[in-house]
């Protein structure tokens, strides 16, 4: 099984459809349908800002940090629900896999697709909420494109690897929704770096170059303000600045090869 850059029609057809299917299935039953895609990170938003800035009082020294905190939930939630969706997406279409003889990995493509939609949808309110908010609009703008893209990479990867070991080892779903809650609070999401670096340098080094923060604190600077810390204005070395990209694309490559060596055997083990 080959992952190419390029489906041929009837794979993209294919890839399509289950795509709309995955993110029609989503919803359905729900009261609110497809307004969960927008309800689910302003609500987890609207509770950490509660909480943490007028409560705790952090983030006050950050420019449009109500946006700051609204891109980093967005962005995050896409990264978990991208990862939880596809590692699960070979188990949950066991079925269609004993049937239908196609490539594997389509599967796990079109259950992140569904996560990538509903990030674009929150994508076009954060936009209106950063120039409610007093964000002018400049050229860094398009340097979101390739951030969010490298952190679909990373998701993708993420789900490639566990998704294929998830086949036969159920108990990986539950033990990345453990290691997610552990990360949430290892990537900047709520605070901001520079108050970690205020406590350990070194520590502040770490977290940067953890590729979720790293993308995520991309977007920032390309979407709300120029003060953000990012890798290539903190680090002072062109180098380390690649290192989260350099294990983004690492991890694609491990999962979609571990993958392509287990797909074989899935009809017999979902």
């Amino acid at each position: 099984m080959n992952i190419p850059l390029v489906l041929n029609r009837k794979n993209r057809i294919l890839l399509k459809e289950l795509t709309k299917t995955d993110f029609k299935l989503r919803y359905q039953g729900s009261v609110l349908g497809y307004l969960w895609a927008l309800l689910r990170p302003l609500m987890m938003f609207a509770i950490l800002y509660i909480v943490f800035a007028k409560l705790l009082r952090i983030g006050g020294d950050i420019p449009h940090y109500p946006v700051y905190l609204l891109c980093g939930t967005t962005m995050w939630s896409f990264f978990t629900e991208c990862t939880s969706q596809g590692i699960q997406a070979i188990v949950n279409r066991g079925d269609l896999l004993r049937k239908i003889s196609f490539p594997k990995y389509i599967v796990v493509v079109s259950a992140t697709w569904t996560a990538v939609i509903n990030m674009l949808i929150n994508l076009v309110v954060i936009i209106i909420f950063a120039l409610i908010n007093g964000v002018t609009p400049t050229w860094s703008w398009f340097l979101v494109i390739p951030a969010i893209l490298e952190l679909y990479i990373l998701s993708l990867g993420i789900a490639f690897l566990l998704g294929s070991i998830n086949v036969k080892y159920r108990d990986i779903t539950s033990i990345w929704d453990v290691l997610t809650q552990a990360l949430f609070y290892a990537v900047p999401i709520i605070y901001p770096i520079s108050m970690v670096a205020d406590t350990s340098v070194k520590a502040a080094k770490v977290i940067i170059l953890n590729p979720i923060s790293q993308a995520i604190q991309d977007i920032r600077f390309g979407l709300i303000t120029h003060e953000t810390i990012t890798t290539w204005n903190y680090l002072g070395n062109i180098i380390l600045a690649f290192i989260p990209i350099i294990i983004t694309f690492s991890i694609l490559i491990i999962g979609a090869l571990v993958f392509r060596r287990k797909s074989k055997f899935f009809a017999e083990e979902v």
